[in-house]
């Protein structure tokens, strides 16, 4: 029996695709979801589950060093593509397919293998890739998916790696520092991001941990792209055409709001380990995105906010986790719905629901947007001092005294947006 064959056919037919999006890539991410779903190809969340690697937004030299690790962490048979922009993730998506095919059907399909993109092996960013390729070797850098290694190439960062030994499967050693008890206990030094599944795009956060528990947080700069021109801050496009002075009706940046709150409630659900909601919440993102009307999406975000608003499990699993009052949150420069909420993760998560609720009736509303009067997603919108960056820097406040296991859900409760610091039309209009 030709083994070898039938695991190409069984991959290529529906394969298990690890999404890498990158900073100003949410457009790309958005269309590669809908179409996954469509086809029925299932998602990978770690690159031991992978077959497929899809690479979404722009090219970004700062990130290809995890880029690579992931790939060197998929096993064979394995294929790389890379969307650029939405109307790529189509062809990218049908290329990745045929080069996990047999070696017949990988001939006719292409030779070289080329990107979407028209990147051929060999171009600068992520290229097609098949088992068999010349790898680029990569360093110590972390793959984003919980590697606990990957401080050997990274001195700087707040001592992560300076000399540390590391054990096999690239598990640094632990130090040793006293906990807050005042007693001595090992430290592990963990990266969490910038690939991590259900995760903002391209974001880095590390930690040390004592035991089960984060003593210190620092978190990266968020990787910009070659060219600022290729990144775009998809959630608050209507707020920076209407601060541009374009006319935008009211309904498109609320429905836009929406749309930005049902993703967020995606990755938290999906995080919590509630995929079925987590899925509901994505068809229901896209149906705002693609337009349907208010009747059709009513009473179905209707029933979605109530199932998960009263979910006792859920407030149970997140409860007292991540808390910030409102009023410490607006001293912190955060405004919005994570400073309304006041509270834990379960408030945040609440106020995005009720925040739902709120803009049902006025997603055709076409009276012209006031960007001074109606929040972006994640609060009031200014292109000098966007509001993710208030959000990022409040995370080590809130990561710190945290278990790791509640590091997550504080993070999805959250969602800062890191294409808000590096799109095109932000640096823009924050120039002048």
């Amino acid at each position: 029996m030709d083994l070898t064959g039938l695991t190409l056919r069984v991959a290529a037919a529906r394969p298990h695709v690890l999404l890498a999006a990158v900073p100003g890539g949410t457009a790309v991410r958005l269309a590669a979801e809908r179409l996954l779903r469509a086809r029925d190809w299932p998602r990978a969340s770690t690159p031991a589950q992978a077959d497929l690697l899809l690479v979404a937004g722009p090219d970004l030299p700062e990130l290809r060093t995890p880029l690579e690790r992931l790939w060197r962490d998929m096993p064979a048979p394995r294929a790389r593509v890379h969307a650029r922009t939405a109307d790529e993730v189509e062809d990218a998506l049908n290329a990745g397919r045929a080069l996990l095919g047999p070696p017949a059907v990988r001939r006719a399909s292409a030779a070289p293998p080329a990107d979407a993109g028209g990147h051929r092996e060999g171009d600068h960013g992520a290229r097609e890739r098949h088992e068999g390729d010349d790898q680029t070797p990569g360093h110590d850098g972390h793959d984003g998916h919980g590697d606990h290694g990957g401080h050997g190439g990274h001195d700087g960062h707040g001592g992560h790696g300076g000399g540390q030994t590391e054990m096999p499967g690239g598990l640094p050693m632990a130090g040793q520092g006293a906990d807050r008890d005042g007693l001595t206990l090992d430290q592990l030094h963990l990266p969490l991001g910038p690939f991590l599944a259900d995760w903002p795009a391209g974001l880095t956060v590390r930690l040390v941990l004592q035991g089960d528990v984060v003593q210190r947080v620092d978190v990266d700069e968020p990787a910009r792209p070659f060219d600022d021109a290729a990144a775009e801050a998809f959630w608050v496009q209507p707020w920076l055409r209407a601060a541009s002075g374009e006319p935008v009706p009211v309904g498109e940046a609320v429905r836009r709001r929406a749309a930005a709150h049902l993703d967020s409630l995606g990755r938290l659900l999906a995080v919590a380990g509630w995929p079925a909601e987590a899925v509901r919440a994505r068809r229901l993102r896209d149906d705002l995105l693609y337009g349907a009307p208010r009747a059709a999406v009513a009473p179905r975000l209707e029933r979605f906010t109530r199932r998960v608003g009263r979910s006792r499990t859920l407030a149970w699993l997140t409860r007292g986790i991540g808390v910030v009052t409102a009023q410490k949150a607006r001293e912190a420069g955060v405004g919005g719905p994570a400073a309304r909420a006041g509270g834990d993760v379960t408030s945040r998560y609440r106020q995005w629901l009720a925040d739902i609720r709120h803009d049902l009736p006025r997603l055709e509303d076409p009276a012209p947007l006031d960007v001074a009067v109606e929040d972006s997603p994640r609060g009031p919108w200014s292109a000098e001092h966007p509001p993710s960056a208030a959000l990022i820097a409040l995370l080590p406040r809130l990561l710190e005294g945290a278990e790791l296991a509640a590091a997550r859900l504080v993070v999805a409760s959250l969602d800062p947006d890191p294409d808000e610091l590096v799109s095109r039309g932000v640096v823009e209009v924050a120039r002048g």
